[in-house]
C-alpha cells in the first residue's frame, strides 16, 4: 500500500462502516483490474540487498522514477517511501525489506494490465541500470537473512515489526522475505460480493499451488513449493487466514465488519505521526479507548480505511475485492495471475461454474488444502483429485470465461492467451519453483547465485 489514507469524517456508528463497503458496489461496466506485483531488489554484482540510503539505493529509484513519472512523492518524514499517480495512474511503494512494488492503475483489460507492467519495469530497468541494481522475480528471498534484509524507514513498519513476534513466528519473513502478484477486482453487488468471496477464498490454495516459486531460504531448498504460502499458515491468525463466516451461503459486508472490528489495530495517524495502537481493537477505538490520551481520540473514516489494509484474509475485502495467494514470478506470472481470476470472476458463467464446481467444499477441505499445497504443490491433493487436475479445470473454466469477455488486442487475441504460462505448467506438472528445485539440484550444482542471473527483470 503507497499511503495510508487521511480522511477526518467521523464516525458515529457502525452501521457507517457497513455502508462505507457497500459503496464498493458498482455496475457491471464500470468492473476495472488492478494488478500489484513486488520484486526484490539486489546489486548485479554482488547479489546483496539494495539498503534505502544512499547513492545506488531504495531511495535513489524511488527519486528516479518521480523524475521520470511526475508522480507526488509520498513521504514518511523526510523519507520518500512511495509515489501516488494522478487520478486512475496507480502508484509505487516499497514493503518492509525494500521489496519494490506497483500498485497498477485500475484498468479496463488485462491487454492493457501487461502493457502497464511491461513498460513499468523497463522505465525500472533504465534507472536501476546506472546503479548496477536489479530485479528478482520470485516468491521469497532465496538468500538473505532477517539480519541481512534492510529496513525501510516506514512508520507503519516499524510498529508491526515490533507486533509481529507477539502473535506469530513468521510474521517478520512475511514482512521482510517474500514477494507475491495480487489482483484487485469490483463487485456488483453484495450478492456477488458473497460469490466472488467464496470462490476466490475457496481457490487461493490453488493460485498457490500454480504460481509457488519460493523454494530457497538462506541459500539452499527449505522443503517446500511455497515457502511464502507456508510462512502465511503462522504470522497472525486473528487477521489473516480463511475467516469461516466467508464461506457462509448468507455472508455479507456486516459480517466483515463485525469481524474487523474485533482484530488488534496497527495505529491511527495524527498530525502526520503514527501512534502505536496494537493494544486495542477497533470496536475498543469507537468505544473511547484513547479518550484522555490523546486530543483527536474520535475515530474517523481515515482511521478505518486504514485498518481494513492492515487485514491478511486470503482474500481481502475494501471498496473492491483483493486475491492474494499468490508468490511473485517473473513478467508473464503477473499477466496470468490477472488473467486467471479475471477469468473466473468477471465472467458470470465462469463464476457460477466455479462457485457449484467447489460447493462441497467445507472450511476444513479449504484449510486442509492451504495446509498442504506449499509443500505439496500440484501434488496436493482434495478427496481422492490432485491440485493439478483441480487447477487444470479451472483453467479451462477462467479460458472459456476470457474468451466470452471479448476483450481482444490488435492482432484479434482474446485476453486468454495470458493463460500460456499456466498451460505450460499443466502440461509439464511442474511449477517454477519445480523448475528452481532441478536447477539447485542439477546445473546450478547445489547453489541459489545462479536464480539472480537467471530470474532477473
Amino acid at each position: 500500500m503507497a499511503r495510508d489514507t487521511t480522511d477526518d469524517t467521523p464516525i458515529h456508528a457502525v452501521e457507517e462502516l457497513v455502508a462505507y463497503l457497500a459503496e464498493g458496489c458498482k455496475p457491471e461496466s464500470d468492473f476495472r483490474i488492478g494488478t500489484e506485483h513486488e520484486k526484490f531488489a539486489f546489486f548485479k554484482d554482488s547479489h546483496a540487498p539494495v539498503p534505502y540510503h544512499g547513492d545506488a539505493s531504495i531511495s535513489a529509484l524511488l527519486t528516479g522514477m518521480q523524475s521520470r513519472l511526475g508522480w507526488e512523492p509520498i513521504m514518511d518524514g523526510d523519507n520518500i517511501i512511495g509515489l501516488a499517480g494522478g487520478s486512475g495512474e496507480g502508484a509505487i511503494s516499497i514493503e518492509p525489506g525494500g521489496q519494490f512494488e506497483l500498485s497498477g492503475a485500475p484498468v479496463e483489460t488485462l491487454h492493457e494490465t501487461c502493457r502497464e507492467s511491461n513498460q513499468h519495469l523497463a522505465m525500472l530497468r533504465e534507472i536501476a541500470e546506472p546503479m548496477g541494481i536489479r530485479f528478482l522475480g520470485i516468491g521469497g528471498s532465496p538468500k538473505w537473512t532477517l539480519t541481512e534484509t534492510p529496513r525501510m524507514p516506514k512508520s507503519r513498519y516499524d510498529i508491526m515489526t515490533r507486533y509481529m513476534p507477539k502473535v506469530g513466528t513468521k510474521g517478520l519473513d512475511m514482512m521482510y522475505r517474500t514477494c507475491t502478484i495480487q489482483v484487485n477486482l469490483d463487485f456488483s453487488s453484495e450478492a456477488d460480493m458473497r460469490k466472488k468471496m467464496r470462490v476466490g477464498m475457496k481457490l487461493q490454495p490453488i493460485a498457490t499451488a500454480l504460481f509457488a516459486s519460493s523454494p530457497f531460504t538462506e541459500g539452499t531448498l527449505n522443503g517446500l513449493k511455497s515457502w511464502r504460502g507456508d510462512i502465511w499458515g503462522d504470522v497472525d491468525n486473528n487477521r489473516s487466514g480463511v475467516p469461516p463466516f466467508t464461506l457462509t451461503d448468507d455472508f455479507g459486508f456486516a459480517d466483515y465488519v463485525e469481524w474487523a472490528l474485533d482484530v488488534p489495530m496497527y495505529f491511527i495517524v495524527r498530525d502526520g505521526r503514527y501512534r502505536d495502537c496494537t493494544a486495542i481493537t477497533f470496536r475498543q477505538f469507537m468505544a473511547g479507548a484513547l479518550k484522555g490520551e490523546i486530543a483527536a481520540w474520535e475515530p474517523t473514516m481515515g482511521d478505518w480505511t486504514n485498518h481494513l489494509s492492515t487485514l491478511f484474509p486470503d482474500v481481502r475485502l475494501k471498496r473492491f475485492l483483493e486475491m492474494r495467494g499468490a508468490d511473485g514470478g517473473p513478467w508473464r506470472r503477473i499477466c496470468a495471475l490477472s488473467s486467471f481470476w479475471v477469468g473466473l470472476l468477471y465472467d458470470g458463467e465462469a463464476l457460477d461454474a466455479a462457485d457449484q464446481y467447489t460447493k462441497d467444499w467445507g472450511y476444513d477441505d479449504v484449510i486442509g488444502l492451504r495446509n498442504t499445497v506449499p509443500a505439496g504443490g500440484l501434488d496436493a491433493a482434495l478427496g481422492n483429485r490432485s491440485v493439478h487436475a483441480i487447477a487444470r479445470d479451472l483453467v479451462g473454466l477462467s479460458r472459456d470465461g476470457l474468451k466470452r469477455r471479448g476483450r481482444l488486442n490488435a492482432e484479434g487475441q482474446d485476453e486468454g492467451v495470458f493463460l500460456a504460462s499456466l498451460d505450460e505448467i499443466l502440461a509439464k506438472r511442474g511449477t517454477l519453483a519445480d523448475d528452481l528445485i532441478g536447477l539447485f539440484n542439477g546445473r546450478w550444482n547445489g547453489s541459489v547465485e545462479p536464480v539472480f542471473e537467471e530470474y532477473q527483470y
